[in-house]
């Protein structure tokens, strides 16, 4: 089956008893028992839920994979892959990350014995000098937040072949629609639903798309051990969410493509980073990795902290909000927001300044959002 009929069909078979066409909310804790030990397959919602499979399966679905295993966020998904790894194991990390990535490994796992080396992964060769006999653990994040660099996944997954590492790749901001790492090889694919998958902005979730069967076992047992489980609900309106994330990424792409044509061109605004633009250093790689771009820009203001302040108080459609992905456009400063927890030395030296905007362009009609970020920049 294709992209869009995934979506709306794995995982989501017609329900048996009453033939709802919809999955329903499994709004429950327990199940029945007819004996000890003698169950339909589900004892407690914490293990198993109907709702939550359906999520998981569907998901999995879309990125081409065998199994998922979903959280009650993002960060409780890598928390949960974190507890596959003892003290002493070492992790080989993509250097922009998400902030609060960046805060769970340095400020909670860093503390439990995980050893933690930060590399620029645009030069596979920067992953390869820090790889060694410890190494457990390679994270990528490509594209990456805020900056939108990207990791070449094939050279990746080849170095770290004749090792123990695994490699997990956070996909979250190119979507399955645009990015499908497990077919470069890659053992694990993270997602924070609260953002495409959901795409709504009315729910927080994540999860972990893996093929192997063993390291799906391993992670099941965390799922359950450690139970940051997303509940039924939740697990409901992202799968609502998911129906729609194809016609949705379409979408976010043909704006976004114009928002950052628009922007580069514009006098206020000193440089624009969106992979799918030809001036993105590695525009090339995008095209043979990627099938497109998600609606996520950065741009450099040409001004200072008050000008970007300006900038962002006088938007009337871009709302000024963390998080992304939903169809509605958000804009944030992550040096104050997202990227706060980052240390202000280890962001100057990234090029998280105070200048850099990161845009979210959702669905809207572009007419709207040009002139609102027009509006903005007068303000510049």
């Amino acid at each position: 089956m294709k992209f869009n009929t995934r979506a709306i069909h794995a995982g989501q078979a017609p329900e048996e008893k009453t033939g709802a066409v919809i999955v329903p909310v499994f709004q429950t804790s327990t199940y029945a028992q007819q004996s000890p030990g003698v169950h339909t397959g589900f004892e407690y919602s914490r293990t198993h839920n109907p709702t939550r499979d359906a999520l998981e399966e569907c998901i999995a679905a879309l990125e081409g994979g065998n199994y998922g295993i979903a959280f009650a966020s993002g960060l409780a998904a890598e928390d949960t892959i974190m507890h596959l790894l003892e003290a002493g194991d070492e992790i080989v990390c993509t250097d922009d990350v998400y902030g609060g990535t960046y805060r769970q490994f340095e400020k909670v796992h860093r503390k439990t014995g995980l050893v933690f080396h930060w590399v620029d992964s645009t030069n596979p060769e920067n992953v390869a000098r820090v790889l060694n006999d410890r190494t457990r653990l390679i994270w990528i994040e490509t594209p990456t937040n805020p900056l939108l660099k990207l990791t070449d996944l094939a050279a990746i997954v080849e170095m770290a072949r004749g090792t123990k590492a695994l490699v997990a790749v956070d996909n979250t901001f190119a979507s399955p629609f645009f990015q499908s790492p497990l077919e470069f090889g890659v053992d694990m694919v993270v997602h924070s639903t609260t953002k495409y998958v959901g795409g709504h902005s009315d729910v927080v979730g994540g999860i972990v798309v893996v093929k192997d069967e063993a390291l799906r076992d391993r992670l099941k047992f965390l799922q359950n051990a450690v139970g940051a489980v997303p509940g039924p609900w939740d697990s409901w309106l992202t799968l609502r969410g998911a129906k729609t994330l194809g016609i949705r990424m379409e979408r976010h792409f043909q704006n976004a493509m114009a928002v950052a044509r628009h922007l580069e061109g514009h006098p206020k605004v000193a440089s624009v980073v969106y992979p799918w633009l030809e001036s993105h250093p590695q525009h090339e790689l995008a095209k043979r990795q990627m099938r497109g771009m998600s609606g996520m820009i950065t741009v450099y203001l040409d001004s200072d902290l008050n000008g970007s302040r300006r900038f962002l108080e006088n938007l009337k459609v871009f709302t000024l909000a963390e998080s992304l992905g939903g169809v509605e456009s958000l804009i944030e400063h992550p040096a104050i927001m997202t990227h706060a927890s980052v240390p202000p030395e280890v962001r100057q030296a990234l090029g998280i300044h105070d200048t850099l905007i990161r845009l979210s362009v959702g669905i809207e009609d572009i007419e709207d959002l040009l002139e609102d970020l027009d509006r903005g920049l007068q303000h510049v």
